[in-house]
């Protein structure tokens, strides 16, 4: 029987996942679709679901009326539409097609939907993207988004949560960092001060004296980028000094005001995470919408590099995995981590060894190296470009085998 007849087995019909304009060109390469019927057909495939923030009922309503005119939904509350609410979120609906149409339309309307369209137009836009960065760090230069990169955990204190102390003597430290990249590390990142719940801060002075050592040698003698893994400006400032390549700032430029100022003052790209302020407080968070919250920051945080001097080219954004969240937090991020492609910047994922991958197997911080290892493997699934790792060896390896499914390199040719 040939294809196609519908004898017997009859026509086979499935649904298929197009996540993109790219899947659905080759979704109608497969079934022959002309040059003239792709461009026409393929912003018809691709679905978006939008959600906007804030908007006054007088907004909304207009944008619902708009949206729906082109054929998609628009989801307001419901005292929009009597103007019984001050302002209203709205859930945008529809195809690239309608959106592409909705666009042009609200360029010209009132009520600031003319600079809602042009971020609209971006925000599509950075999602459509390849999804590739070249990130220059002095001497060295970051290809993101080919396949993903591994930084490896290098902490030089006496009490973090994992490997506290045990490279504290700066040889143990060059040894391990040595070790790493033998590993396949791309990026080594130090840190002298624990995060840990219940941690106690150290001085400016005394991080600088376990850091900076081990940075002096670190990049001199290694051929990967250094990052270091500091909320404090001051420290900062002296590693860059010495050479170090990148900020990894949980404080996400909040934690001390002059770190903007130094990260655009040396050029050097950034590393944006989420929670430090909520995972100091006492008491767990009470989030309304966890993807919210991140959305919210992240806007933020990116208005505050750009009025620095920082450009958004050098920014990468890390949603904060065990600080300041509860285990469902964690998880819910992890699943819908390619939400914050709509920033269009590089993200980083670091769930290695953390107290949700305990708390939902049960294990202590030794035991869990496979739950580290989903969590990586499903991060990268759902658009992680980075993951910060204690094990490197092992998640070199997990990296390796998620980026053969989700990448799929052109030619079919894998690294061995």
């Amino acid at each position: 029987m040939s294809r196609g007849e519908g004898a017997m087995r009859g026509y086979n019909p499935r649904v298929i996942v197009v996540e993109n304009l790219r899947r659905a060109v080759a979704e109608m390469d497969l079934v022959g679709v002309d040059e003239v019927g792709k461009k026409l057909m393929a912003p018809k495939a691709v679905h978006r679901v939008v959600k906007v923030e804030g908007l006054t009922p007088k907004a909304a309503n207009v944008l619902k009326q708009e949206m729906l005119a082109r054929g998609g939904e628009a989801a307001v509350a419901h005292g929009a539409a009597d103007w019984s609410v001050e302002r209203t979120d709205v859930l945008l609906m529809g195809t690239l097609r309608q959106y592409r149409l909705l666009v042009s339309k609200l360029k010209m309307q009132p009520f600031g939907l003319a600079e809602l369209g042009r971020q609209l137009e971006e925000v599509l836009a950075r999602w459509e993207s390849e999804g590739r960065w070249r990130l220059e760090c002095g001497s060295h230069t970051l290809e993101v988004g080919a396949r993903t990169l591994v930084m490896g955990i290098l902490n030089v204190t006496p009490d973090s949560f994992s490997d506290g102390g045990l490279y504290l003597d700066v040889e143990a430290a060059v040894a391990r960092a040595r070790e790493m990249v033998s590993q396949g590390a791309d990026i080594v990142d130090v840190g002298g001060e624990s995060t840990r719940p219940g941690s106690t801060p150290v001085s400016e002075q005394e991080e600088m004296d376990r850091v900076l050592p081990v940075i002096e040698r670190l990049v001199r003698e290694l051929p990967v980028p250094i990052s270091v893994d500091t909320y404090k400006a001051r420290v900062a400032r002296e590693a860059l000094r010495l050479g170090a390549h990148i900020v990894n700032d949980v404080g996400g430029l909040r934690a001390d005001p002059e770190m903007a100022q130094v990260v655009a003052e040396f050029g050097v790209p950034v590393v944006i995470m989420h929670g430090l302020a909520e995972h100091r407080r006492k008491e767990w968070p009470e989030y309304r919408s966890v993807m919210d919250a991140l959305g919210d920051f992240f806007w933020e945080s990116l208005d505050l590099a750009e009025r620095a001097g920082i450009s958004r080219d050098l920014v990468i954004i890390d949603p904060g995995i065990g600080f300041g969240k509860k285990a469902e937090h964690n998880l819910e991020i992890i699943a819908r981590l390619r939400e914050l492609r709509s920033f269009g910047r590089p993200i980083l994922l670091g769930p290695s060894r953390k107290r949700v991958v305990g708390d939902v197997l049960g294990l202590p911080v030794e035991e869990r190296l496979e739950g580290t290892a989903a969590a990586v493997a499903l991060g990268i699934a759902n658009g992680a470009d980075i993951v910060r790792v204690h094990d490197v060896k092992e998640m070199v390896r997990v990296a390796r085998m998620a980026d053969a499914i989700v990448r799929r390199p052109a030619g079919g040719q894998w690294g061995g």
